[in-house]
């Protein structure tokens, strides 16, 4: 990859791991299904009336829809509404790394070089040391429900992979369209519709004030600016060099959870983070003979 790409990686990265302090503070107000039908509605609307269609097959614009705008959001929300803490679920939610790769293997049939098994090892395995160090902080459901956020975001990845959208922001604003219906029908369904009204009612209000900036920062930097670089380093790169990168939000997200929420980090925390931040740093830099085969493929 180049250096401009991994520094857009990065960024992506960073705006994520801020999203989860974000969203906890959403979800002080608003109940989670409804709040994820709002983050995308926000969207869709000015979306159908000023965006074009993506140009994609209609069949993997709704696999990302429903894989990351329903699968991935409803189930995350609905986990850390009920106590999955902001870290840990940054934590947690990077198991998408591992799906995707799975999935890319499976379906796609993409390889992995040495480098980079050697790198997805390592992050994998920061991973696995941060969240057994911090599981006794969250019960099962709530993991088990962010993992499942976890598989539909690998979808999503997949998806829009084969997508291969010549305009990806366009894919990542009409994904938008694909999520709200359902979302609405789960929030009338498991949520109800006096306690979605009477949020709804009372948003107008200094209370909700928090919880509205909250929502703002999910729908233009999470998801406009967030999902529109990262669809585009999809279309430019296979998912299993771009998947790695995911990893780095929880290193983010497990920063901005102290810094914002006060779930202070602990020696062991910052070690694996460290170790994370390495596996991927080096998956996915490029080994000097795959550069050098690739200007001679180049030049010839």
């Amino acid at each position: 990859m180049p250096l401009r790409d991994r520094l857009l990686a990065l960024l992506v990265a960073i705006c994520w791991g801020v999203n989860f302090p974000a969203t906890t503070l959403a979800l002080q107000y608003f109940p989670p299904l409804l709040m994820v039908a709002l983050r995308f509605i926000l969207i869709a609307i000015p979306t159908m009336i000023f965006v074009p269609w993506p140009k994609v097959p209609a069949r993997w614009l709704i696999g990302v829809g429903l894989g990351i705008g329903t699968m991935q959001f409803a189930l995350l929300y609905v986990a850390m509404s009920i106590g999955m803490p902001a870290g840990l679920a940054s934590i947690v939610l990077q198991a998408s790394a591992v799906f995707t790769v799975l999935l890319g293997a499976v379906f796609l049939r993409e390889r992995l070089s040495g480098r980079q098994v050697v790198g997805f090892v390592l992050a994998v395995a920061g991973l696995v040391v941060i969240a057994v160090h911090r599981s006794q902080v969250a019960a099962l459901v709530p993991l088990l429900l962010t993992l499942g956020a976890a598989l539909g975001w690998a979808i999503g990845n997949i998806c829009s992979r084969q997508a291969r959208a010549p305009k990806p922001l366009h894919l990542t604003l009409w994904m938008s369209v694909v999520a709200p219906l359902p979302l609405l029908a789960l929030s009338l369904l498991f949520e109800g519709p006096r306690r979605d009204w009477d949020a709804l009612r009372t948003t107008p209000t200094w209370d909700a004030l928090p919880s509205l900036l909250g929502l703002l920062y999910i729908v233009i930097i999470a998801t406009l600016i967030g999902y529109g670089l990262w669809n585009t380093l999809l279309s430019r790169h296979p998912s299993n060099v771009i998947a790695p990168f995911a990893m780095l939000v929880p290193v983010t997200g497990v920063l901005s959870a102290w810094m914002f929420l006060g779930e202070v980090p602990n020696v062991v925390e910052l070690v694996a983070g460290a170790l994370v931040v390495g596996g991927v740093l080096y998956g996915s830099r490029v080994s000097r003979a795959t550069r050098r085969a690739a200007m001679s493929e180049i030049e010839s």
